[in-house]
């Protein structure tokens, strides 16, 4: 059993909220999240840094990737798109704490692009159905395969980070975030569950508690308006 959170986007008092129902609850379930941890909402840096203290992993999002290239590679396409996706409130948030950037990147660096779960398969936008015809035609047996996949392709519009296409069914359930809805949405012919919902947009930061591929609890959370006013 694993509980996974949705995106972020810098809405700490939303994200310590709704980590207390989770361990109220469950008090010693693994917690992950489908990354994007930063950018838009106010508080970006407390946010990675309660995902240090608390031991959260996590699969990094567009956003957390284009902030590790702002720094570690300036010249490259996630560099120069950070500009326009929300990266003020993040270098804002890091003002006062200059000296942990590189901390956090490195954090973030090393985070893995997927989690393959006996309970579920994690990244962050998913694994897309244009690679259907790529894989042979027992991947399911052994989804450790989509490694190759994922690391050549992270940075193309297909990719984990990226894709917005339709899901592939990998066989068991994959959890995604990326793609805002108002709720959880649950894709049937995919086996997918898209669990972002919108905290930076004031809608709410939701949460999945999953056991073999069976969703075994949904938490929300309302946004709190600190995070995004």
């Amino acid at each position: 059993m694993v509980a996974v959170i949705g995106d972020i986007h810098g809405c700490f008092f939303t994200l310590v909220e709704l980590y207390n129902k989770i361990r109220n609850k469950y008090p010693k379930v693994p917690i992950y999240s489908v990354g994007d941890l930063i950018d838009r909402g106010n508080f970006s840096y407390e946010v990675v840094k309660f995902f240090v203290e608390e031991n959260i992993r996590f699969t990094p999002g567009n956003h957390d990737y284009m902030f590790f290239h702002f720094f570690k590679d300036p010249s490259s396409v996630f560099a120069k798109s950070w500009v326009f996706n929300g990266n003020e409130s993040t270098l804002v948030s890091y003002e006062e704490h200059e000296d942990e950037i590189f901390k956090h990147i490195d954090f973030i660096k090393h985070a893995p692009l997927f989690y393959n779960l006996d309970d579920c398969f994690i990244t962050h936008a998913g694994i897309s159905s244009v690679y259907k015809n790529e894989l042979p035609k027992n991947f399911r047996s052994d989804l450790n395969i989509l490694d190759s996949f994922i690391k050549q392709d992270f940075k193309n519009e297909d990719g984990v980070l990226w894709t917005r296409a339709n899901l592939l069914d990998l066989g068991k359930l994959q959890i995604v975030g990326h793609t805002k809805n108002q709720a959880v949405i649950l894709d049937e012919t995919a086996n997918a569950l898209y669990i972002d919902t919108g905290a930076c947009v004031g809608n709410k930061l939701s949460a999945v508690v999953v056991h073999e591929s069976k969703i075994i609890e949904t938490f929300e959370q309302p946004t709190k308006l600190d995070d995004i006013i």
